[in-house]
C-alpha cells in the first residue's frame, strides 16, 4: 500500500518536524489510529468517556472549553418538560448591555415627617412641575431638596403635602392644593374689595361663580389705577407681600404731561418729604413720550396709600394715568384688562422665594 497525499507525492519525501514520528515511517502499526474506526489499528481501545472521535475526545479530555463540556443536545419527547425546565439551558441568557437594576430603597421611616398614607417625595415633586420624576429623583439623592429644613437623599419618603414645606434649591415647591394663587390685571373704575355697600364694581365681579375657595387681594389699588392685583388664600404669603420689612418691589408705568425735567428722576430716588415721612423711588426712567405726554417707569417698595400719585404731584407732575405692571417676581405682561389667570408652577414659586417662604 503506497502512501500519499492528494498530488501522489510520497510523503517520505517531507521533512519530518524534530522529534515527530509519521505513520507508517517510525511508527508502530499498534499506535497508528484509524479516522473513523474509534479503534486503534492494533486492537487497543481509546479511552473510556470518548466516543473515539477526535472531537468526543477533546470534549472530555483536559482543557476543555465549557462549550466542548456541555451535554449533547437531546430532541424533545412529547409529554416531558421543556429544556429549560430540565436545566439543560438558561433562557434570555443574554450577558450584553443592559439597564442596572434600582437598588431598593433604604428605610426612611425615621423621618419625623414621614407619612405612611402620604405620597412618595419625587412623584409630589413631578406632580407640582419641579421636573419629570426620573429628574426628581436624581434631586433627591444629589442632595438639592429638603422637607421642613431637613435634607433628604434617600428615595421612598412618604409626606403629606398639607403638612411639609419642600425646598429644591432653597425654593419652596407649591405642594398644596388648596392654596390658590392668581393674578388679576384691574381696570380703572374697580374698587380693590370683595364686596362694595355702594354697589360699584369689584373684584369679586370678575371670579368665576365656580370657585369654592375664598380668596382676597394682597395690597390695594386705587379705584383709578390699573394693573396687577394678586389674589391668593395664602395668609403668611400676603402677610409678607405686604410687610415693610420684605421690601417687596412693586414696578409702574406713570403717564404725565410732558416734557419732564431732567432733574427729576435724581429728586424722587433721593427722596421726597410727604406728610407721612421721607418717601423715594428705587429706580425712574424714560419709557417712551408724546407730544404733551411722557411715559416713565419707576419702581418703588413703599406701601403707602397712593404713594406713586403723592410723590409726582409733590414735584410739579401729576399723574394722568397709572398702570402697576409688577409686583416681587410677578408681571403683568400680556394679560387681557379684567381677566384673572392662575400663576404657574414656577411663578408661585419666586414668589415664595422672594418672601422667604
Amino acid at each position: 500500500m503506497a502512501y500519499g497525499n492528494s498530488r501522489g507525492k510520497n510523503p517520505g519525501s517531507r521533512k519530518p518536524r524534530p522529534g515527530a514520528k509519521r505513520n507508517g515511517v517510525g511508527a508502530s502499526s499498534s499506535t497508528r489510529v484509524g479516522k473513523f474506526s474509534g479503534k486503534t489499528s492494533g486492537g487497543a481501545k481509546p479511552k473510556s468517556g470518548t466516543s473515539g472521535s477526535p472531537r468526543a475526545a477533546r470534549s472530555h479530555g483536559a482543557g476543555a472549553s465549557k462549550r466542548d463540556r456541555r451535554a449533547p443536545h437531546r430532541p424533545y419527547r412529547s409529554g416531558e418538560a421543556f429544556p429549560h425546565e430540565r436545566g439543560e439551558y438558561r433562557v434570555n441568557n443574554y450577558s450584553g448591555p443592559h439597564r442596572p437594576r434600582r437598588p431598593r430603597n433604604a428605610p426612611v421611616d425615621h423621618f419625623d415627617f414621614y407619612d405612611h398614607d402620604g405620597v412618595r417625595l419625587q412623584k409630589l415633586m413631578a406632580q407640582a412641575g419641579v421636573a419629570s420624576r426620573r429628574v426628581c429623583e436624581e434631586m433627591i439623592t444629589e442632595g438639592r431638596v429638603t422637607v421642613n429644613g431637613e435634607v433628604v437623599t434617600e428615595l421612598g419618603v412618604r409626606v403629606n403635602p398639607a403638612d411639609v414645606i419642600v425646598q429644591v434649591d432653597g425654593m419652596t415647591v407649591q405642594t398644596n392644593e388648596k392654596l390658590i394663587y392668581m393674578a388679576f390685571n384691574k381696570p380703572a373704575g374697580v374698587v380693590s374689595t370683595m364686596e362694595d355697600p355702594d354697589g360699584r364694581s369689584c373684584i369679586k365681579d370678575f371670579l368665576r361663580d365656580s370657585m369654592n375657595e375664598r380668596v382676597f387681594h394682597v395690597g390695594r389699588l386705587d379705584v383709578e389705577t390699573e394693573g396687577l392685583l394678586l389674589l391668593t388664600n395664602d395668609g403668611e404669603l400676603a402677610n409678607r407681600l405686604t410687610h415693610p420689612s420684605y421690601e417687596v418691589p412693586k414696578t409702574y408705568l406713570v403717564q404725565v404731561r410732558g416734557p419732564v425735567e431732567s432733574g427729576i428722576g435724581a429728586e424722587l430716588k433721593k427722596g421726597i418729604r410727604l406728610e407721612d415721612g421721607v418717601s423715594r423711588v428705587d429706580s425712574f426712567k424714560l419709557v417712551d413720550s408724546a407730544p404733551g405726554h411722557v411715559l416713565i417707569e419707576v419702581t418703588i417698595h413703599s406701601g403707602k396709600n397712593r404713594i406713586v400719585r403723592r410723590l409726582f404731584e409733590a414735584v410739579g407732575y401729576p399723574v394722568e394715568k397709572l398702570v402697576r405692571v409688577q409686583m416681587g417676581p410677578i408681571r403683568i405682561g400680556s394679560q387681557k384688562q379684567g381677566t384673572i389667570r392662575n400663576l404657574s408652577k414656577v411663578e408661585i414659586g419666586h414668589l415664595l422665594a422672594s418672601v422667604e417662604m
